[in-house]
């Protein structure tokens, strides 16, 4: 049987080209509406920029995001880590529904899960009655912006860990459960550094997530100016509102939070591994 004849390189031109054709892909969808966001919000020179940013509306929005997003955090740190754990470690009755179930939020448009929300928490919804008789508020207040977001954020950190686990198998864990340790200090000290970059990458993902987050927010929060208004939303209504210098601004300064979160992982990833060399 005659060996397969090896395919030859691509030559320089070809090479060229290729690097061309992806640059212009990447430029075309990433940089471009960058630039076009940098020269808005400059349009009016920095000046009405940094006022368009320092307005108390504005800054509340930011801060509403912010908390948003600290507390979406907190809970997919433990509870994503959780879901993983059991999705690699454990075999059960159901386990591949809810495998299909973790990557639903792909699917599903984010306004239609506003709606649903509306459906379970509205003033007419299911459970409408329970949360009058405890006069507790979900819709149109931050309890249900914070359950919208961290159902569109859900996949991310259980995506990020799962091939993580995968690959770190079990010998290292045995070997630690066989020198004495408990199942807490097992996890502590030889699981969970083994999965830290795929926890701050899920982290970070969830994090850039959060802030972008627009629709569900909406629909389940109403966008209140001064209440439930997120930064996103402050750019909904500044455009609506042709305020454009200061939704430019606004989305400029999420865009580069996402981006320098980013950076910073992977800048903080490949100084920890030079340095343990």
């Amino acid at each position: 049987m005659t060996p397969p004849i090896p395919s030859s390189p691509p030559s320089n031109w070809g090479r060229r080209i290729l690097i061309g054709l992806v640059w212009l892909y990447v430029g075309s969808l990433v940089l471009a509406p960058i630039g076009a966001l940098v020269a808005g919000a400059l349009s009016e020179g920095p000046l009405a920029m940094w006022q368009a940013l320092l307005q108390p509306q504005a800054l509340n929005a930011f801060i509403n995001t912010l908390w948003i997003a600290g507390l979406v955090l907190t809970c997919h740190s433990v509870f994503g880590t959780l879901v993983a754990w059991v999705m690699v470690r454990h075999t059960f009755i159901g386990r591949r529904w809810l495998n299909a179930l973790i990557d639903l939020p792909f699917a599903v448009s984010a306004v239609v899960v506003g709606y649903m929300l509306l459906l379970l928490f509205g003033r007419t919804g299911w459970l409408a009655p329970l949360l009058q008789a405890l006069n507790f508020k979900v819709a149109f207040a931050w309890p249900g912006m914070v359950l919208a977001t961290l159902f569109v954020t859900l996949p991310f950190m259980i995506r990020e860990l799962i091939p993580v686990l995968e690959d770190f198998g079990l010998d290292q864990e045995q070997a630690s459960a066989t020198l004495g340790a408990s199942g807490w200090q097992t996890f502590w000290w030889v699981t969970f550094p083994a999965l830290r970059w795929g926890f701050v990458y899920g982290l970070i993902l969830t994090f850039a997530r959060a802030l972008g987050e627009f629709g569900a927010v909406l629909v389940i929060g109403g966008g209140v100016q001064g209440r439930t208004e997120t930064a996103t939303l402050f750019i909904y209504h500044a455009l609506e509102e042709r305020q454009y210098v200061g939704a430019y601004t606004a989305a400029l300064v999420l865009g580069g939070i996402s981006l320098l979160a980013v950076m910073g992982g992977e800048w903080a990833r490949k100084r920890y591994s030079v340095g343990v060399r």
